[in-house]
């Protein structure tokens, strides 16, 4: 029998590299046996690492083209209303002068989305006052009166407060006292230091052009103690009358009992500063503020510009024609579908115009850039072209069926109205299909879900017709549509990356299924080899033994 004559060793693990016995290195060879069966999980592995690169990638586009969706929004639609958001209902005023006032000290203004454009005069007779008056002198203001009653205050027509003055409280409690009832009775009070030891109280109506109304109740009359009203009852001393404001708006005179004025013109506010003297008068011009038009469209440019640096790194290619290892979506087919519809959608025609006529153009580096001077100037002699070429539009073939918001995709179909014998609306329908709007009022709103979400109108009239409602899509529009449909959750691009992610998971299930058999495959073979060292220590055991008697028997 030939065995190694090795030193013996008592060790079976295999995690030395070799067996001090045997000679045989056990490890290498668990190690060798349990690496054949991992190879498959290396190689699967190694797909699972590229899909995650793939949907990174693909999550990547996804953001950009939310980006360049969300940037749209504001050009997508060209509803003009008061609740209208998009850049075409956005206005401005300016302000300027005839004869020898300032424009800006007189008024300043406010302006809200859809408001009427037009031009209007102002003058101002006289601004809103609020009534102020002031009592007499005081000695101290924290030293107590001595006075206890109670008092009612409030302003004319307004809601009263009950206010109690004790005898220990001072001019200042006074006043603290008033102000602490302040946002009901719409009367502030405050203590002015006239001169060394001379305190007075002065009470000021909050609002405008209404008079400060005061009754004593019970005890003390306070405020005639303190010198504010005479023993009629009547204030003593009025530093300012209340009066309402007196102005004349294109002619036509109107009071008002504040200087901020809101109710003359819809979404307009006027804030009057200063009467304007006579001969003189405020000229307001209010009309689109395209400077809203021009920031989205820019916009717009650093949004596509995004989107189309990501897919050219995708492109990338090596020295030698190969794609790059960092362009995972090299050659991908909705990538690439994307791009091109984008592309095609931009060098389209709407209304006679294209995007060079706005300024839009590609670079020498296939950059899309914006030349602000062409698109001020057409925005200046043509807004209604511009409008039609970015916006949707939809139109109604009856005045009664008012457009009152486009939606994100807004259709051209024919709406059946139903109108009961009271002429109260009950119905609207597209091909006898009732559940794509809902009535409510003399509203109609497309439902969510529907083709028609988003899509709102609102009808006057009083009989059932059929109505043809026109909607038509500028670039804008479009490239929204596509930039949302694509980026969408339920969107292709979700689609795929849902479909990598479950291969993933697939996939990752082997590699674990694998990495679990081989592992016990690796213990079964530790087990067997550990018998196998057993063995073979058994075996040179015996064999030191032969050979120790063997020497023994000679010896003799």
């Amino acid at each position: 029998m030939t065995v190694s004559s090795a030193t013996t060793g008592t060790s079976s693990t295999t995690s030395s590299s070799s067996s001090s016995s045997s000679g045989i290195d056990w490890s290498a060879l668990i190690d060798a046996a349990v690496n054949a069966k991992l190879t498959q999980a290396t190689s699967i592995s190694t797909s699972i690492t590229a899909n995650q690169a793939k949907v990174s990638a693909y999550q990547a586009l996804q953001t950009d083209l939310k980006t360049l969706a969300s940037g749209l929004t504001s050009l997508s639609s060209s509803i003009i209303n008061s609740l209208a958001t998009n850049a075409f209902a956005a206005r401005a005023a300016t302000i300027s002068s005839t004869g020898d006032v300032s424009a800006s000290a007189a008024l300043s203004m406010t302006v809200g989305s859809g408001a009427a454009t037009g031009d209007h005069t102002l003058q101002i007779s006289r601004l809103a006052t609020a009534q102020k008056v002031i009592g007499s002198s005081q000695s101290s203001q924290t030293t107590a009166l001595g006075y206890s009653g109670t008092f009612s205050i409030g302003l004319s027509g307004g809601s009263t407060s009950a206010v109690t003055i004790t005898s220990t409280m001072t001019l200042q409690d006074v006043a603290d006292a008033i102000n602490a009832q302040s946002s009901t009775t719409n009367v502030g009070a405050s203590v002015v230091q006239v001169s060394s030891g001379s305190y007075e109280l002065v009470l000021t109506g909050t609002k405008d052009g209404a008079d400060i109304s005061y009754t004593s109740t019970s005890g003390d009359d306070i405020l005639n103690k303190l010198g504010v009203t005479d023993s009629s009852g009547a204030f003593s001393n009025v530093l300012q009358v209340a009066q309402s404001a007196l102005f004349t708006l294109d002619g036509i005179s109107m009071t008002r009992n504040t200087n901020d004025i809101s109710d003359v013109l819809g979404g307009i506010t006027f804030d009057l500063l200063q009467a304007t003297p006579s001969g003189t008068t405020i000229n307001i011009s209010i009309g689109p503020d395209t400077s809203q038009i021009s920031s989205a469209l820019q916009t717009f440019v650093t949004n596509y510009n995004a989107y189309r640096d990501a897919v050219i790194a995708q492109q990338a290619t090596n020295s030698d024609g190969t794609a790059s290892s960092s362009a995972v979506l090299f050659g991908d087919g909705t990538m690439r579908d994307i791009t091109n519809r984008l592309e095609a959608t931009l060098t389209g025609t709407v209304g006679g115009l294209t995007m060079s006529d706005l300024g839009l153009s590609f670079n020498e580096k296939n950059e899309l850039v914006l030349d602000s001077g062409t698109l001020s100037a057409i925005l200046t002699s043509n807004l209604s072209g511009v409008t039609k070429f970015l916006s949707a539009q939809t139109t109604t073939s009856s005045g009664q069926l008012t457009v009152v918001n486009t939606g994100t995709s807004p259709q051209s179909f024919t709406l059946d109205l139903a109108v009961d014998s009271s002429g109260t609306l009950t119905g609207a329908s597209v091909g006898g299909d009732s559940s794509l709007f809902t009535v409510s009022g003399t509203s109609i709103i497309g439902n969510a879900g529907t083709a028609y979400a988003g899509m709102a109108f609102t009808y006057s009239g009083s009989t059932s017709q059929s109505i043809t409602v026109t909607s038509t899509s500028g670039i804008a529009a479009q490239i929204y549509q596509i930039a949302n449909t694509y980026s969408k959750s339920t969107g292709s691009l979700q689609t795929l990356i849902t479909d990598l992610q479950s291969r993933d998971g697939t996939m990752q299930q082997k590699v674990d299924d694998i990495d679990s058999a081989a592992a016990a495959f690796k213990a079964q073979l530790q087990s067997q080899y550990a018998k196998y060292q057993a063995a073979i220590q058994s075996a040179n055991n015996t064999l030191n033994y032969l050979k120790a008697l063997l020497n023994a028997g000679s010896n003799n």
